[in-house]
């Protein structure tokens, strides 16, 4: 993203608010030459300027947000005035529910919400279950024969096989998994496509098809009633509102599941890639949440849940959220001008050393321990806050923690080999493979 910082930017200021503290244009002009990533300097900006402060993405002026009660501001507080324009997988997921605004947000979030809380949720945790002893059974195959295996491409199996089976009632087959690689392909190929629409659509026209064709052989089967081993699933859900709802064409079907697909599972995946990651580091942290409590007690859950929450401190599912100023605004005691860029960044909020002791260390006890974490709500939103926040946040927290209970207890890892860096695209993730063996094998 090209970035410059100028002196006059947010100039005019309301009555109601000061001006925003503003990068000078020689720390960006550093940073472009060094070639460095947006977060670096975000992180610079923070640093020197604080939880709110201001620079330029190209003509227009920029705000990052990290402080506790600005992100509160934003995001829950006043969704109306500081609003989502696009998504930047829009390509990939259309006019899903991530990219959906105004009234067509509001009706599809609606259908959809009903299906990740309370009742809703329990209709999938079985499938989610199956999906956790599928891949439990096949690293006791791995760890009887020494294999090594990938660990990221092992958790996205899981994810995508736990979405897949809530999608539509089946387990994920070996063809089905072959064509949707093609999801993982366009979502790692979105920040480095050329900005015209055509043309970055022209250079991944060959997975979307493959994408296209799998939801469409999938929502002829929802509608032609074939429900799966596990009963119907969220695509029959789509193609029932389609029956009353002139607005579910066979193209926002298409574009719901895919949406579904993506944020069902790369976030998951990508989540507990991480933790095994940190937990080679920190061996011990693994053991403490194993003797927390017996095979199935709260006090186990409540602490494998604990590792899931201080690995999305460190690599929130989305790392930064953009949002634009519809109107004049005071944030924080700062006048912001309606026509403002704001980037909300939870990646720097959740490493802030005011709010996070030692922000760097992994410490799941942060999360178990009384007052071990910020009171703040805008403190740590590794899913978002407010109306925004992703309505998947429970099911990818359910997915992971029963994956877990299946895992720590009969398999720990090592790796031969380790990423070197994280990679900040839509999502924050390992810049390789991760390939390691079972040393531990179910007795």
């Amino acid at each position: 993203m090209d970035a410059e910082a100028t002196s006059d930017s947010l100039t005019r200021v309301p009555a109601t608010g000061r001006a925003v503290p503003e990068a000078e244009p020689e720390l960006v002009r550093r940073w472009r030459s060094e070639g460095g990533e947006l977060v670096e300097l975000l992180s610079q900006v923070r640093e020197r300027f604080g939880g709110v402060a201001a620079f330029r993405v190209g003509p227009a002026p920029t705000v990052l947000v990290t402080d506790p009660g600005a992100v509160q501001h934003v995001l829950a507080r006043h969704p109306d005035r500081y609003v989502k324009r696009s998504h930047r997988a829009r390509l990939l997921i259309g006019d899903g529910v991530l990219s959906a605004t105004g009234a067509a947000w509001k009706s599809q979030r609606r259908l959809l919400q009903s299906q990740f809380t309370g009742p809703g949720m329990r209709r999938y945790e079985h499938r989610i279950t199956g999906a956790a002893r599928t891949t439990a059974e096949r690293w006791d195959g791995y760890a009887r024969t020494g294999q090594t295996f990938d660990v990221g491409r092992e958790m996205r199996r899981f994810a995508l096989d736990a979405i897949w089976r809530s999608l539509t009632g089946h387990p994920l087959d070996d063809g089905t998994e072959r064509e949707l690689d093609a999801v993982a392909a366009v979502a790692t190929a979105l920040p480095t496509l050329p900005a015209d629409v055509t043309d970055s659509h022209d250079a991944v026209a060959a997975d979307l098809a493959r994408i296209d064709a799998v939801a469409r052989h999938a929502v002829e089967a929802a509608r032609g009633g074939a429900a799966g081993p596990d009963g119907p699933g969220l695509l029959h859900v789509l193609t029932d509102a389609a029956a009353e709802r002139p607005e579910y064409t066979d193209r926002l079907i298409r574009d719901e599941m895919v949406t579904l697909l993506v944020a069902g599972h790369e976030t998951t995946a990508t989540t507990l890639t991480w933790l095994y990651l940190l937990l080679d580091r920190h061996p011990a942290a693994r053991e403490q949440a194993l003797a927390a409590g017996g095979e199935g007690s709260e006090q186990r859950r409540q602490a494998v849940q604990a590792l899931v929450h201080e690995t999305l401190r460190l690599y929130p599912s989305a790392w930064i959220l953009p949002r634009h100023a519809t109107e004049d605004d005071t944030l924080a005691g700062y006048a912001v001008e309606a026509g403002t860029d704001i980037l909300v960044c939870p990646y720097l909020t959740h490493r802030d050393p005011e709010l996070w002791p030692d922000p760097e260390h992994f410490a799941p006890e942060r999360f178990t321990t009384p007052d071990g974490r910020p009171a703040h709500p805008g403190a740590y939103f590794p899913f978002g806050i407010g109306p925004r926040a992703c309505l998947g946040l429970q099911f990818a927290l359910r997915e992971s923690t029963v994956l877990l209970e299946h895992l720590l207890p009969a398999h720990t890892l090592a790796f031969s080999a380790t990423p070197a860096k994280a990679l900040f695209g839509i999502t924050v993730r390992p810049d390789g493979p991760a390939p390691a063996t079972s040393v531990r094998p179910r007795t």
